[in-house]
C-alpha cells in the first residue's frame, strides 16, 4: 500500500506518518509538505531514515506539481491534511486559507480522478458546524448537523468538505471525510492553546486568555485521531462522513488551570485579553457513528493525555525554542542540501 500524506509535516499529519509507519511498516508512506510556518521537518526527524518514508516539498494547489507526483508515484490513497487551519490568521488573511484549503483540495480531487486513486481522504474539522450554547450540555454535533461556519478557516473546510462530496456524486470518486475535535499532543505548533500555555508558563510569562475563557472545547488527543482515520480509510463506508471526537470537554479556563497545576505554576500568569471576533462557543462531538460501524473509541482521557504532552513538552524544549528562535525553518536545507 502507498500512501500520500499531505501536511505530513504538520501537527496531525507529522504525528500521523509516525503512527503509520509503526502500525503499518510495510506501507509506503510519501510525505508531501510546503513546509510554510507550521510545516517543520524536524517533526519527521525520527522517520526520515525509515526506507518507507519519503519526504516531498511541494505545494498541493500546484496542479502540473501534483499530477507530476501522482504520475511518478502511482499512490493508493490520499489523506489530506494539507491546510491552514488557524482562526486568528484567517481573519486576518482569509485569502491563503482559500487558496490551500480550497483551491488545493480541488486540485487533489481531479489528480485522484485522473489517476483512479482508491481512497481520497479529507481531515476537515468540527468547525464546519459552527458552535453550540453554553447553557445545552445535551447538544452534540452529529454527521447530519447543518454546516454553519463561523471564520473564514472553518469556511474554507466547510468549502472543501463540499468539493470532495461534490466529486463523489458527480464523479463517483471513492472519498470519506472525518470532522474531529480539538487535537492536543507532541509536535503541536506553539501558537496553539495548550503548547502556546505551556511554553509560556515554562517561561514565566503571560498566559493570555480570551474574553473570560468560559469557551468550551472538546480534546482530542492526537494519536488518538490517527487511530481514527486509519480505521476509517480501511474500513470506512465511501462516501461517509465521520465525527471523531474525545468526549472530553473543557472551558479554555480549566485547560489553561490545569497546564498551571501540572507546571507548578502561579494563576496571577492569567492575563484575560479581548475576545476573538465571532468566537465559537462551545463544540461537542457525538461520536456514535464511528463507534459503531468501525468499533472506534478515544483512548486517551484529558487528565491522561494532557501530563503526557505536557511531559513531551518538558522532553523536547530544544524542539518548540528551536520554533519560537525561527531557526527550524533551516532545517530542511541542512537535511536536503546535498541530496
Amino acid at each position: 500500500m502507498k500512501i500520500i500524506v499531505t501536511g505530513g509535516a504538520g501537527f496531525i499529519g507529522g504525528n500521523f506518518v509516525h503512527y503509520m509507519l509503526a502500525k503499518h511498516p510495510s506501507y509506503r508512506i510519501i510525505c508531501l509538505d510546503l513546509l510554510t510556518y507550521a510545516g517543520n521537518m524536524e517533526t519527521l526527524a525520527p522517520v526520515v531514515g525509515h526506507e518507507n518514508f519519503t519526504f516531498v516539498k511541494g505545494d498541493i494547489a500546484d496542479r502540473a506539481f501534483i499530477y507530476q507526483l501522482f504520475e511518478t508515484e502511482k499512490p493508493d490513497i490520499i489523506v489530506n491534511f494539507a491546510a491552514e487551519s488557524h482562526v486568528d490568521r484567517s481573519i486576518e488573511d482569509p485569502e491563503i486559507f482559500l487558496q490551500t484549503n480550497v483551491i488545493g483540495t480541488s486540485v487533489l480531487l481531479d489528480a485522484c480522478k485522473k489517476y483512479s486513486i482508491k481512497r481520497f481522504h479529507q481531515v476537515s474539522t468540527d468547525e464546519v458546524y459552527g458552535d453550540l450554547p453554553l447553557d445545552r450540555l445535551d447538544l452534540f454535533f452529529t454527521e447530519e448537523t447543518p454546516l454553519h461556519t463561523s471564520s473564514p478557516y472553518s469556511a474554507s473546510k466547510a468549502s472543501a468538505d463540499l468539493l470532495v462530496q461534490a466529486y463523489h456524486r458527480t464523479f463517483k470518486l471513492p472519498v470519506t471525510i472525518s470532522r474531529c475535535s480539538n487535537n492536543y499532543g507532541s509536535y503541536h505548533f506553539p501558537e496553539k492553546l495548550i503548547p502556546l500555555m505551556i511554553a509560556n508558563a515554562l517561561n514565566d510569562k503571560k498566559l493570555p486568555v480570551y474574553g473570560t475563557g468560559d469557551n468550551v472545547r472538546d480534546w482530542l488527543y492526537v494519536e488518538d485521531h490517527c487511530s481514527a482515520i486509519d480505521l476509517i480509510i480501511h474500513n470506512g463506508r465511501i462516501g461517509e462522513v465521520y465525527n471523531v471526537g474525545g468526549h472530553n470537554e473543557r472551558t479554555n479556563l480549566e485547560v489553561v488551570k490545569t497546564i498551571i497545576r501540572e507546571l507548578g505554576k502561579d494563576e496571577n500568569l492569567i492575563q484575560y485579553v479581548t475576545d476573538r471576533p465571532g468566537h465559537d462557543r462551545r463544540y461537542a462531538i457525538d461520536p456514535t457513528k464511528i463507534k459503531t460501524e468501525l468499533g472506534w473509541e478515544p483512548a486517551t482521557l484529558f487528565d491522561e493525555g494532557i501530563k503526557k504532552t505536557i511531559k513531551w513538552y518538558l522532553d523536547n524544549k530544544a524542539w518548540w525554542e528551536r520554533i519560537i528562535s525561527g531557526e527550524y525553518q533551516s532545517y530542511y536545507e541542512k537535511m536536503y542540501a546535498d541530496r
